[in-house]
């Protein structure tokens, strides 16, 4: 009973307008995530509330000196042994991962991938890296409900989905912000927006939500006073500070993509040589270890002279720019707002010198710079939007805050020409991240949904009586069997064609055979594939295999693969072109 429905709830998910059964898996995903991340948090700030001064999770600058040198270094060497064990190609971790694996493997990732990113999380948020935690909690997230998909053999399309959700989830339990979650899903990993898709990604980021509300309650990641806008002369101070913004994102991805090109060591040795480079500069400006959102409330609260917020800001964007080029598996999203919150906080206190009577608070100008450098660095200015919004809950900066993020992420893509992060770190791999349209929509749909299951298994030679009892089941396709497997494909009609075609003197009792693969008849050429694939998986493997039709197998046990149906290329051609 239990396989029947389970079965049944597979096929409905094939097709895209599968609604209730995507909720549920969204429901799943978040509930999944939120615990995940839970235990991810737990991980990495017990460990650290215990062992710094005063029992604060970011309290690196009040450690002794030699412990701010020590630390980073021996988590790079740590970092470094455990992805020795690891093989070159299992060693990719974070957001950029995420993406590749759903690009190229239809959102497929792997138990041990989950392992290496939690492990490598907790050892570099802990050791004091100049890091942020979204990116791992990004990847576990996705890792969680890509392996619910996998457990439950769900097609490819819904395990696509799910990577969504999860990527929703992830960034709504760790930084409260369920909007967000959703938005940075949609825009930065699917890169497409559709009512359908949006409804499991919605619940599974709510569902995360609650899960680590329950913990950590509804507070906003950090204090804000109200702020507003104090002067409509402000608005260019504002766009010269996006151009600021948009030159030190620039900055930050080139920088990140030198040490890429040029560090060629083995992955090992950059990590302790990263490890390093945070320990040397944490002698000194000891405030860019660790996440930083301490630095960051400080930032918003005003606290910190110009000079200190501009030296802690271009220190914080080199280190971590250098040591993620180096390999170390660092969070963006967490630096991306430190160094915004600095930078902005710095140009806040050169205004309010500038022209004191019009500019508004430190603060002010501190959560302008946060959401503008996550935009520019991620391009994705809606999710900044939304995560200003929420991370703050301070609505009366809204419309200062789209200004500043739309024009530093335009500065960044259009004048200084970079694009995301993300997309440049995959693009330094040597992978191209090019979602074209036509592509989404296949990816959309599984093969289950447009396949024809009106199709009858037969021999080589069969008699007439067996070709006239077999066309009374009135099926569209006749799938002819060889040694090996299926070997080719008749139209139904063509079989029955020729039967009118026949000589008269054949009678049905005759014993001579007719030879399927010998009768004149426009038969089709084709492959095997599995039922969990998408469209867009069917059209390649047509391409690949040089066939013109897919039948579509479902694995039932070890060995055994029964046929459930027929895709075609002119199906799918249907198909893209009535959605085209």
């Amino acid at each position: 009973m239990f396989n029947a429905r389970l079965l049944s709830f597979r096929n409905q998910l094939a097709s895209f307008d599968a609604i209730p059964q995507l909720a549920l898996l969204g429901l799943a995903s978040g509930l999944i995530t939120g615990l995940v991340i839970l235990l991810f948090r737990a991980a990495t700030e017990i460990p650290l509330k215990l062992a710094l001064p005063n029992g604060s999770a970011e309290g690196f600058e009040s450690l002794p000196v030699n412990a701010r040198f020590i630390l980073p270094v021996m988590g790079g060497i740590i970092l470094g042994l455990i992805l020795y064990l690891f093989r070159v190609e299992n060693r990719k971790v974070g957001v950029a991962h995420v993406m590749e694996r759903l690009s190229y493997h239809q959102g497929y990732i792997s138990f041990k991938s989950g392992v290496l990113q939690f492990l490598c999380g907790v050892f570099t948020i802990s050791s004091g890296q100049s890091c942020g935690r979204e990116g791992p909690a990004v990847h576990l997230g996705a890792t969680s409900s890509s392996l619910l998909g996998q457990w439950l053999q769900l097609p490819n399309n819904s395990i696509r989905t799910l990577v969504g959700c999860g990527t929703a989830a992830a960034i709504s339990a760790s930084f409260n912000t369920p909007i967000a979650g959703v938005i940075f899903a949609m825009e930065v990993v699917m890169l497409e927006y559709t009512l359908n898709g949006f409804t499991p990604v919605i619940i599974a980021a709510v569902a995360a939500a609650l899960v680590t509300q329950t913990v950590y309650g509804n507070e906003p990641a950090f204090q804000v006073p109200s702020y507003d806008m104090q002067s409509f002369w402000e608005l260019p101070f504002i766009v010269m500070m996006a151009v600021m913004v948009g030159l030190m994102a620039s900055g930050f991805i080139r920088l990140m993509t030198l040490t890429q090109q040029k560090i060629r060591v083995a992955l090992e040795w950059r990590l302790v040589g990263a490890g390093l480079l945070t320990g040397m500069v944490g002698l000194v400006v000891p405030d860019i270890m660790g996440i930083g959102y301490d630095t960051v409330q400080v930032a918003i609260q005003g606290d910190f002279p110009v000079m200190l917020m501009l030296t802690i800001c271009l220190t914080k964007l080199v280190v971590t720019s250098i040591t993620i080029g180096m390999g170390m598996p660092s969070g963006i999203i967490g630096p991306s707002l430190f160094i915004g919150a600095t930078l902005g906080g710095a140009m806040g206190v050169i205004a309010q010198i500038a022209f004191p009577e019009h500019a508004s608070a430190v603060g002010f100008y501190a959560i302008l710079g946060m959401g503008a450098m996550m935009g520019a660095l991620l391009q994705a200015p809606l999710a900044a939007i939304t995560a200003v919004v929420e991370l703050t809950r301070s609505p009366d900066i809204i419309l200062p805050t789209m200004l500043i993020i739309v024009c530093a992420s335009n500065f960044t893509a259009h004048f200084f020409r970079q694009r995301s992060v993300f997309v440049t770190q995959l693009e330094n791999q040597g992978l191209d991240y090019k979602e074209e349209p036509l592509t989404v929509a296949l990816r959309r749909v599984a093969v289950g949904a447009l396949m024809d299951r009106s199709f009858t298994r037969s021999r080589q030679r069969i008699s007439y009586v067996e070709a006239a009892d077999m066309l009374k089941q009135k099926p569209n396709w006749i799938l002819i069997d060889g040694e090996h497997g299926p070997k080719a494909l008749l139209p139904a009609a063509e079989l029955a064609k020729y039967l009118e075609q026949r000589d008269p003197t054949d009678e049905p009792h005759t014993e001579k055979d007719i030879d399927l693969i010998e009768i004149p008849a426009q038969r089709k050429d084709l492959a095997p594939l599995n039922i969990q694939a998408t469209l867009e998986e069917a059209l390649r493997e047509l391409q690949r295999k040089r066939v013109s039709a897919l039948y579509i197998e479902r694995t039932s046990a070890p060995m055994i693969k029964p046929i459930s149906g027929i895709v075609t290329r002119e199906a799918i051609e249907n198909y893209y072109q009535i959605k085209g």
